[in-house]
């Protein structure tokens, strides 16, 4: 029970870092403008995204808003599901309906478009959010319990395949 009252709290401090590091960076720097955070890693450069990820389907507003319901619902039905019985399912639906809920306040709110401004200096990807970053962890710990499960599954069929050999005693008789 801990785990899940853990996983609601994290995936709270997410959607609300989210909302104020936007609101911070908003209200602090002009759109198009770069800071070094950490020079050489990290550049907090504040740009309006009306699109997906790599400004795909930009202007698209209402398409965006709806394809995040459907991840929303899905999330909300993984928790149905599974997430009471998994705790890495429910740590990882709670991540993607933070994420989610924090890019459609944006949406909802912001004429369409999402507030990012996470740049990795040392690499050529665009530019990002803390929802973002919550929708990634959750999308990677249902790989991970994926990959956990087909593990599983393979031990279990080896096991019921071993076929057990006779042994020899110590006199060499079997």
């Amino acid at each position: 029970m801990l785990s899940y009252i853990l996983a609601s709290i994290t995936a709270i401090l997410f959607l609300v870092a989210d909302q104020f590091s936007k609101y911070f960076v908003s209200k602090n720097l002009i759109e198009g403008q770069s800071y070094d955070f950490l020079p050489g890693l990290i550049n907090i450069t504040y740009i309006h995204n009306d699109g997906a990820a790599w400004g795909m389907l930009g202007g698209h507003t209402w398409l965006l808003l709806s394809i995040t319901i459907v991840v929303m619902l899905a999330g909300i039905a993984l928790l149905l599901k599974w997430g009471l019985k998994d705790k890495v399912i429910f740590w990882a639906a709670a991540f993607i309906l933070a994420g989610g809920i924090g890019n459609m306040i944006d949406r909802v709110f912001n004429s369409g478009f999402v507030v990012d401004f996470l740049e990795f200096a040392f690499i050529d990807f665009p530019v990002f959010n803390i929802a973002d970053c919550a929708i990634v962890i959750g999308a990677g710990l249902i790989m991970l319990s994926l990959v956990k499960s087909i593990i599983d599954e393979q031990r279990k069929k080896s096991r019921a395949n071993v076929v057990e050999e006779p042994q020899e005693d110590n006199n060499g008789d079997i």
